[in-house]
């Protein structure tokens, strides 16, 4: 039996039936104009933005780096006082809560019984080794002699210097001797060198009980190395930094007796006028001009001697 075939749609008829929605032509909206104006206002917060990073990146390395503006430590101990054939003994001490020393340093006692104990507090730049003559010096004035490295320098624990650092750290030697060593602190002086003058004016202003402070080339002005970098007029550098260093201040606050110790201009031109920070100075106050000669170090001793002398009379 033979299959019918379906009969054909024609032509007519095919075009007459509506086309199927996949194949309706889509009436597209215009594409949206976007206005000169924002894209203008787009890309200058874009530029702010990236302007603001910058100068943030630029205020977070100011202050993580600033420190390195003043201080300059190192940590290699390359001369010990057995250099100068002085018997010594290495101490750690300032220990923190695991019991392990956070600051490094050297006694030298006196060669014979002493009146007074120094504490010597050095400068910003290297570490104790660095400091062997001068404390030759003091030991030949017949003190006994307490020298560390500050946390950051020589053997010390590894931090960034800072003022507040520093008078930590000068705190804690003054603990060790008077809780450790039993040393009366009115038989304590403060000797400083440089910064570390700076740093003697401080801690003295705040102990009225000690002998005595000795500063040998105190700074007028130690922030100046981070305030008047080029680079610090780009960052709010005075709110990054809290190193101040006010020599004045802490000197007006000195109520123990105190030697001052500075080189001659050298220009004949340039009076010798009197720095602002020893004028302050309320306390019995001594200071001493030195030459600028192979004589400085007698001059030195010398007037060491004569105000440890006076030391041990009583204020008038």
């Amino acid at each position: 039996m033979s299959k019918s075939t379906p009969p054909r749609k024609s032509s007519a008829a095919s075009a007459a039936q509506p086309l199927s929605p996949r194949t309706t032509p889509l009436n597209r909206p215009a594409p949206p104009i976007v206005s000169g104006r924002w894209l203008l206002g787009g890309l200058a917060i874009a530029l702010l933005a990236a302007v603001l990073c910058a100068w943030g990146t630029l205020c977070i390395l100011f202050w993580q780096g600033s420190w390195q503006l003043l201080y300059h430590p190192t940590s290699a101990v390359t001369n010990t006082p057995a250099n100068a054939t002085l018997s010594f003994e290495s101490i750690g001490f300032a220990s923190n809560a695991s019991g392990e020393p956070q600051l490094r340093g050297w006694w030298i006692p006196a060669a014979s019984q002493p009146r007074f104990t120094a504490i010597y507090l050095h400068s910003q730049t290297g570490n104790l080794s660095d400091t062997i003559g001068g404390l030759e010096q003091l030991h030949a004035a017949g003190l006994n002699v307490f020298a560390f490295d500050y946390r950051g320098y020589g053997q010390s624990h590894f931090e960034h210097p800072s003022e507040q650092r520093w008078r930590e750290d000068a705190e804690s030697a003054l603990h060790y001797l008077t809780g450790t060593r039993h040393i009366s602190s009115s038989s304590i002086l403060l000797i400083g060198r440089d910064l570390g003058a700076n740093l003697a004016l401080e801690v003295a202003a705040r102990h009225s009980d000690l002998a005595g402070i000795v500063l040998d080339q105190p700074l007028a002005s130690p922030t100046a190395a981070i305030f008047g970098d080029a680079r610090s007029h780009l960052v709010p550098a005075h709110l990054l930094v809290s190193d101040r260093w006010d020599a004045d201040a802490a000197a007006s606050n000195l109520l123990i007796p105190s030697l001052w110790f500075y080189n001659e201009p050298k220009s004949l031109a340039a009076p010798r006028t009197n720095p602002n920070a020893y004028q302050a100075a309320p306390a019995r106050r001594f200071i001493v001009w030195l030459s600028n000669s192979p004589d400085q170090t007698r001059q030195f001793s010398s007037a060491l001697s004569a105000f440890l002398d006076q030391l041990q009379k009583p204020a008038k």
